[in-house]
């Protein structure tokens, strides 16, 4: 019942309720009070089966507008997926293009960097966002993927240090988690850092 929008309520009840007083009051008249209480009670069962009946048609619309989310999401899941290979490649050549590049190298790094933008500005119009959560955030399973733990003195223990890879989500749904270093447990400048010994050796095992 509560899915029914409040115009739509309040213009069944107008109705029915106008169409009900009208039928007690010429019975209120005859004094015959008996058929005034089984119009009302006709009067109420009729509008709760109205209210369910909207109530049920607006269901079956949004079933129907999710069902049809559905199927375009996976319509386009495998080709978003073979795509995720060439943002990739744009990625790589904008990471290793020189900084202070010059001439023909300079137009080259600016034209991999447009297209990477084009590329992405296509997935955002069909539904495919990327996630690259940055230091600090909290990691979350659903899109992210521990690859390595280890300690930080800069961000607090469960969130994420550094993203390795991007990871790309269509309509909300994971295609691909992003791959993340995560902080381990105690770091951050709260939890008295950790001395340099402790932070060589590469990944850390918060279990050890």
């Amino acid at each position: 019942m509560n899915d029914i929008n409040d115009e739509t309520r309040d213009q069944l009840e107008q109705d029915m309720g106008e169409a009900a007083i009208d039928a007690a009051q010429e019975a209120a008249e005859d004094g015959d009070m008996a058929v005034v209480d089984a119009l009302i009670a006709e009067r109420d069962q009729w509008k709760d089966r109205a209210l369910r009946a909207v109530a049920d048609a607006e269901n079956i619309k949004r079933r129907a507008e999710t069902q049809q989310n559905d199927a375009r999401a996976y319509a386009i899941q495998r080709f978003a997926k073979d795509l995720l290979s060439v943002a990739d490649t744009l990625e790589r050549g904008l990471q290793s293009a020189p900084k202070d590049a010059e001439g023909p190298a300079a137009a080259m790094a600016t034209g991999l960097e447009l297209t990477q933008k084009s590329l992405l500005s296509a997935f955002e119009s069909n539904g495919l966002t990327r996630v690259a959560p940055e230091p600090g955030e909290a990691f979350d399973p659903h899109l992210h993927q521990a690859v390595m733990e280890q300690p930080s003195d800069t961000v607090p223990g469960g969130t994420v240090i550094q993203t390795l890879q991007p990871g790309y989500a269509l309509f909300g749904r994971t295609v691909r988690a992003a791959m993340v270093a995560v902080a381990a447990k105690g770091s951050g400048p709260a939890g008295g850092g950790y001395s340099e010994a402790n932070t060589t050796g590469g990944n850390f095992d918060a279990k050890a």
